[in-house]
């Protein structure tokens, strides 16, 4: 790993505040994730398991958690499987994980060697009633492949047919909204070396300079300052290139009188940053740029209002809509005979503002998190408005991260660069 490691005192915390929601007599087991083929021999590079990583802190493929708080047996209560370190696994690969090392990481203290799971679980699962399962329920997750953990659900449920099962997932969802006081730190870090990225990337920008180079800055300033890399595909999209939400491609030469939007973050400790910012390439807004930018600006400061403990992402990302509405009026993309003739299913603002205002972030871009809870001190949350004009070639979004206080919000991102005038300060400055 690339980060420092860890306090395990995060990890033994999520897993009593786990235990606290489980039924008498419950063991709860997880499944690091797979080591994905790519051709040939090759492999992806690997990405744990968020809900494994919540628990234990271990970073490894093949590893497998049970936590059995019940246990007759102290010995059996917490429970932490890992790949052994063989010749061939030295020469090719070099060590793993040491049972000291995964206990130092993790803070538990009994760790086995990961042949022998399946005997100790076959005896574990002839004390227990109910077992948790692990699967990812994200509404958003697109499941076209059968991980670790929908294989081992179904190998156990015909194994153990008579035992009561259940899903971890609600569970870990509602646990990791809330983030500790550990794991904004480690945000905090991935903010910080996504600014240095964001200040490294200024200089590098003028007429003619490929996206992909702006991509390729970014990455080295990340991976200086310890991070993994990018926290998700990054975006680095001039022109016209910004009105796709996603656009990942990064291969276009970036002009004279475009603007670049960059969306992106660095990932720390396998926590995740998220920020977009708008770049003129001559380093000056045009007006018309500007107007948009400002406009903009105004509808996130509006949201940083909206975002308390009274509101929920459904209503909240309603409230937006209206704000966005009267920006695209007073910027004449909208007319009040569009206002007059919309529908509540299909909003007149949607044809420049497509998406949410918000989404939980954390341990993966988009984090856990039910859409209709009220927000909490400890969530962490972007605020991302955007508007973008197909026939202009102009597309402006803006996002920080915000985590909800007792007391209001707290801007994670707040020392990077975001007015207008500051970044064309920079520009000239550096």
């Amino acid at each position: 790993m690339r980060y420092k490691q860890i306090d395990p005192s995060l990890f033994v915390a999520n897993r009593k505040n786990l235990t606290q929601h489980l039924k008498p007599n419950s063991l709860v087991v997880l499944n690091a994730n797979d080591l994905m083929p790519t051709n040939g021999d090759g492999v992806m590079p690997f990405r744990q398991n968020s809900d494994l990583f919540y628990l234990s802190g271990i970073d490894q493929e093949e590893t497998i958690l049970i936590l059995y708080p019940d246990a007759p047996q102290k010995a059996w209560k917490e429970l932490l499987f890992v790949k052994e370190t063989n010749a061939h696994i030295m020469v090719w690969e070099g060590q793993k994980h040491t049972k000291e090392i995964a206990s130092d990481i993790s803070g538990i203290a009994h760790i086995y060697w990961l042949d022998t799971f399946s005997s100790i679980f076959h005896t574990l699962m002839g004390q227990v009633e109910h077992v948790y399962l692990n699967t990812n329920e994200h509404t958003r997750a697109a499941l076209a492949v059968q991980t670790r953990d929908v294989r081992f659900a179904g190998w156990c449920k015909q194994k153990y047919p008579l035992h009561r099962y259940h899903r971890l997932a609600p569970i870990m969802q509602r646990l990791r909204t809330i983030k500790s006081e550990p794991e904004i730190n480690l945000m905090k870090e991935a903010c910080s070396i996504t600014e240095r990225g964001f200040r490294k990337v200024l200089p590098c920008i003028s007429p003619g300079i490929m996206e992909y180079e702006l991509e390729a800055v970014l990455i080295g300033e990340f991976v200086r300052h310890g991070s993994k890399g990018f926290s998700y595909d990054p975006i680095v999209a001039s022109g016209a290139n910004a009105c796709v939400l996603h656009y990942i491609s990064n291969n276009k030469p970036c002009q004279a009188g475009e603007t670049i939007l960059l969306d992106v973050g660095a990932e720390y400790a396998n926590y995740k940053a998220d920020l977009t910012r708008i770049i003129p390439v001559n380093g000056r807004f045009t007006k018309r740029q500007r107007a948009v930018y400002e406009a903009v600006l105004r509808v996130m400061r509006q949201a940083q209002q909206l975002l308390v403990s009274s509101n929920d992402l459904v209503t909240y990302d309603q409230q937006i809509g209206a704000v966005v509405e009267q920006e695209l009026l007073d910027l004449g993309l909208l007319d009040h005979t569009d206002i007059k003739n919309q529908s509540p299913e299909h909003p007149a603002y949607k044809k420049y503002f497509m998406h949410g205002i918000s989404h939980h972030i954390g341990l993966d871009p988009h984090d856990a998190g039910d859409v209709h809870r009220k927000f909490e001190p400890g969530m962490v949350l972007t605020i991302e408005p955007g508007i973008y004009i197909r026939e202009e070639n102009l597309g402006i979004r803006l996002e920080n991260n915000f985590v909800v206080r007792e007391d209001g919000l707290e801007d994670l991102m707040a020392s990077t660069p975001i007015e207008a005038e500051e970044i064309e300060e920079l520009m000239h400055t550096v």
